[in-house]
């Protein structure tokens, strides 16, 4: 399997309490397989976007995020480089 590339768009379903946050931070350093190389609060649509890498298998990403769903709604993206996409088209 090969590493990919996720974006993950999250929204808080309430008010985020520190107690949330924590546990989402503990949830997300607790899956050795996948690091997470930015996380980001934003204003708009989403509360925060997280960008990830890990192994090619959704699951893995999947078992980590439901550990959060009651607090985190999220939408996940595989992100392929410009490079590699543009080597599709060929």
């Amino acid at each position: 399997m090969w590493e990919t590339i996720s974006v993950i768009l999250c929204r808080w379903r309430g008010k985020p309490t520190k107690e949330a946050i924590e546990r989402t931070n503990k949830v997300l350093a607790s899956e050795p397989r996948v690091k997470v190389l930015g996380f980001y609060w934003t204003l708009g649509r989403y509360d925060a976007v997280m960008i990830c890498e890990g192994p090619e298998d959704p699951k893995i990403a999947m078992k980590m995020l439901l550990q959060v769903a009651d607090s985190v709604a999220t939408e996940s993206m595989v992100a392929i480089p410009r490079e590699e996409a543009i080597k599709l088209l060929k």
